[in-house]
C-alpha cells in the first residue's frame, strides 16, 4: 500500500505482479469464491494494462479481458512503436543526440513527436532495461486480448487511434471518464475530513481572487522534485506576480533539505501553498486562469474538460507526450520539459497569462466544448461506453448459454 510505485522503484511492481499476482488471480479464479454467495458466474475480465498476465490466465477460464490503459492513446502507440524505432536506430538515445529532432516511424505523429517527446521509458541508454521491456511487451500483449478500453475521445486523439485500431480489435474511446460519471450517474465521491478542511481553506482563498487570474500548480501525487526544484518554481511564480494555488503533498520532495518557511509565510497574499487541494473543483472555479501540471493524463484531461489553457513540466510515463500534445497539437498550452528554471517558469506564467491569453483560452475552450459534446448523449464516448456495456451483456449471455449446453450434454451423457 506505501509503496512509491514512481521512478526506479517502479520495477519492483512490474516485478511483484509478473511474479506473485499472476499466481494469486489463477488461483482465485479457480476457487470460484467470486461467483459464491449468490453473485452470478463471472463473464468477463476488466484488467489494467499492465496486467496483460490476466489474458492467459483468463483464457485458461474461457474468459474474454479487456485491458484498460490509462495513458494517451498517443503514449500508448508511441510505446506500441517501440521495436520499429528500435529496428530504424532511432533508439536508443545515446551521446549527444539532438533532443529536438523529430522522430519517424512513429505513424500518425512524425510531424510532431521529438525524441524528448517519447515517454521517459525510451530514454533508456540500454534496450534491454527492465522498464523499457515490460512497458513495451506488455503494451503489444494487450493485442491478445479482446478489447482495449482507452480514457480519451476521438477528436482529441484521432491521429492515433486510427492507428490503434489497426491493431486492436475492440477499441472503446470512453473519456474523459470523469467527465463520462457525470453525465451517467449522480454519485458524489466526498472527501475525508482531513481533506475537507484543505478544500474549504483553498476554495474559500480562490473566492476572493479576481476572474481567470490565479495559477494552480501541482504536479499530482507520483512527481519527486528536490527542494532546489520547488525553490525555481516558487521564485519564478512570485517574480510573474500572478496569485498562485500551489499544491505541495507529503511526497513530493525527496531527500533531507528542507524548505525554508519564510519563503511561503512571506508571500502570503500573493500565493497560497496547501497540502492537498480537490483538483476538479478548483479548475473548474472561476478565478483559474492557468494550471502549472506534470502532464499526467488524468490531470490533462480535467483540465482541457474545465478549458483551462497549462504549462506543462512533464515527470515520467506518458507524461513527456501528453505536454507536446498540449503545447504543439492542440495548442492549449505551453511544453517547459526538461528545463527547471525559475526565469523560465517567470517568462512562461506571464505568457500563458498575459501575452499569448486570449489564444490560448479560445484554443481551450474550443476543446472543452468537444470533450462536453462527446461524453453527452449522442457524442462519441457516450455510445461507446453503452457498446462497451452492451458487449459485454452480450458476453453474459454466451456463457449463461454455454453454461446451459454442457448441462444438458452431461444430462445426455448421463441418461445414456
Amino acid at each position: 500500500m506505501n509503496h512509491p510505485r514512481t521512478g526506479d522503484r517502479v520495477v519492483e511492481l512490474f516485478n511483484s505482479i509478473d511474479f506473485i499476482t499472476k499466481s494469486q488471480f489463477r488461483e482465485i479464479l479457480k476457487s470460484g469464491r467470486l461467483s459464491r454467495n449468490g453473485r452470478p458466474p463471472i463473464t468477463c475480465i476488466i484488467a489494467d494494462g499492465i496486467m496483460c498476465f490476466t489474458i492467459d490466465v483468463a483464457k485458461e477460464f474461457q474468459l474474454p479481458t479487456i485491458l484498460f490503459r490509462p495513458f494517451s492513446a498517443s503514449c500508448f502507440w508511441a510505446l506500441f512503436c517501440v521495436p520499429k524505432l528500435i529496428d530504424a536506430a532511432e533508439l536508443p538515445l545515446k551521446g549527444d543526440y539532438n533532443m529536438d529532432k523529430l522522430v519517424s516511424n512513429v505513424p500518425g505523429m512524425e510531424g510532431f513527436l521529438r525524441r524528448r517527446d517519447l515517454p521517459s521509458f525510451c530514454r533508456a541508454n540500454d534496450l534491454s532495461d527492465s522498464k523499457l521491456q515490460h512497458v513495451v511487451s506488455e503494451t503489444h500483449r494487450a493485442a491478445s486480448g479482446y478489447g482495449l478500453i482507452l480514457n480519451t475521445f476521438e477528436e482529441l486523439e484521432e491521429f492515433s487511434l486510427t492507428h490503434v485500431r489497426t491493431k486492436f480489435q475492440n477499441v472503446y474511446t470512453i473519456g474523459p471518464i470523469h467527465a463520462s460519471l457525470k453525465t451517467k450517474t449522480t454519485l458524489q465521491m466526498r472527501s475525508s475530513s482531513v481533506l475537507e478542511e484543505e478544500d474549504s481553506k483553498c476554495m474559500a482563498w480562490l473566492d476572493d481572487q479576481a476572474l481567470k487570474s490565479v495559477v494552480y500548480v501541482s504536479f499530482g501525487n507520483m512527481a519527486v522534485l528536490d527542494a532546489l526544484q520547488l525553490m525555481e518554481f516558487w521564485h519564478g511564480l512570485v517574480n510573474s506576480g500572478k496569485p498562485f494555488l500551489l499544491v505541495i503533498p507529503g511526497n513530493l520532495i525527496s531527500g533531507q533539505l528542507k524548505v525554508p518557511r519564510f519563503h511561503f509565510e512571506g508571500t502570503k497574499q500573493r500565493g497560497k501553498a496547501v497540502n492537498w487541494a480537490p483538483q476538479e473543483e478548483v479548475l473548474a472555479h472561476p478565478a483559474i486562469g492557468g494550471f502549472l501540471t506534470h502532464s499526467g493524463w488524468n490531470s490533462t484531461l480535467e483540465s482541457i474538460c474545465e478549458g483551462v489553457p497549462m504549462i506543462c513540466w512533464p515527470f515520467y510515463a506518458d507524461q513527456q507526450v501528453n505536454s507536446r500534445l498540449v503545447g504543439e497539437v492542440w495548442k492549449i498550452g505551453l511544453d517547459m520539459k526538461d528545463t527547471c528554471d525559475r526565469v523560465i517558469v517567470e517568462k512562461m506564467v506571464k505568457e500563458l497569462m498575459d501575452v499569448r491569453r486570449e489564444e490560448f483560452v479560445e484554443s481551450a475552450n474550443q476543446m472543452a466544448t468537444l470533450a462536453r459534446k462527446s461524453v453527452s448523449r449522442g457524442g462519441a464516448s457516450y455510445c461507446n461506453l453503452n457498446r462497451l456495456i452492451e458487449d459485454i451483456k452480450s458476453m453474459n449471455r454466451v456463457k449463461q448459454c454455454f453454461a446451459v449446453g454442457i448441462e444438458v450434454f452431461d444430462t445426455e451423457s448421463s441418461t445414456a
